[in-house]
């Protein structure tokens, strides 16, 4: 598209949670630094909570790929599953076949039976939810259940949430106080600074082979404002300002680009203003100027009241 324009190697700003493309942010890596002291703890929930479009599938992935040689991971990214479905999701995950032979009680089993077998080889089982938030309420306690499963000395099993801000209003009614109490770590995965916004661009950049700066100074401030620091909607504003900039065959991004990307976004909240009315406020400007110049009076006759 406009790589070679760029003189790019890749596309820099895709949707797709691409690792190669983490940028190690103070609250990403706070977050990764809280997973892997809760899993070394080995007991519990841990629950991350975060806007949509704040970075939680590429943490999880990040987690995946950084999993210690003891974990036996179970990653599991539809959690729109029946109890039934879950069990079965899990038991695949950790090498189980599935047979239309097994009842929910044997499955039950089974899983049990897996799970002392990897603590024998001593592994942790490890559970990652994405999407929290959709777990139907029968399901999660379904989850609940499965880690009641445990030896003298720790649980089997080990469940991380990641899940936007409906996962906490969800969690808070009483059904679920049980679970509550034992989340025993919990995050929010906090917004990018300005300052942020313009170092995770450039990170981005360079990492697609960017040797220059393709956003000017007012384009970053646009940038930071429109995107309100949410990475997935920096990334779609970014791509659209730069696809404009190609069109003009500019070298790099300004501020007007960002604009017209910004009207064009969904998700942006409040859209930038359409040209007339910059036209129309310019105007009212330059009146306001002449009245206090002329000591209130608008035009001849007119005064201001």
């Amino acid at each position: 598209m406009y790589e070679r324009h760029f003189q790019l190697n890749q596309m820099p700003f895709g949707l797709t949670p691409d690792t190669r493309f983490f940028v190690p942010l103070q609250q990403h890596q706070d977050v990764l630094a809280v997973l892997k002291t809760a899993l070394g703890a080995g007991e519990g929930f841990i629950k991350i909570c975060g806007e949509v479009g704040s970075g939680k599938t590429l943490l999880c992935r990040k987690l995946l790929q950084q999993a210690d040689a003891d974990w036996q991971l179970a990653y599991i990214p539809d959690p729109c599953l029946t109890p039934l479905e879950l069990r079965w999701a899990l038991a695949l995950e950790l090498g189980l076949k599935h047979s239309a032979n097994i009842d929910p009680p044997q499955l039950l089993q089974l899983l049990q039976r897996q799970l002392l077998l990897f603590a024998a080889q001593g592994k942790k089982v490890i559970v990652l939810i994405d999407e929290a938030q959709a777990l139907p309420d029968d399901t999660l306690e379904a989850l609940r259940l499965l880690t009641n499963l445990e030896t003298e000395q720790r649980k089997l099993l080990q469940v991380v949430l990641f899940g936007q801000p409906e996962l906490d209003t969800k969690l808070a009614s009483y059904r679920f106080r049980q679970l509550r109490q034992r989340i025993t770590f919990s995050c929010n995965l906090s917004l990018m600074s300005p300052r942020q916004v313009a170092a995770y661009l450039q990170q981005r950049l360079q990492q697609a082979g960017s040797q220059q700066q393709l956003f000017s100074s007012m384009a970053l401030r646009a940038l930071s404002m429109y995107s309100r620091g949410v990475p997935r909607l920096l990334n779609v504003l970014a791509h659209k300002a730069l696809l404009l900039a190609f069109g003009e065959g500019k070298p790099c991004a300004g501020y007007q680009h960002v604009r017209l990307a910004a009207m064009d976004t969904e998700d942006v909240q409040p859209k930038p203003r359409a040209w007339w009315w910059y036209s129309v406020a310019a105007g009212a400007i330059v009146l306001m100027g002449y009245a206090v110049v002329t000591g209130g009076h608008w035009l001849p006759g007119w005064t201001i009241l």
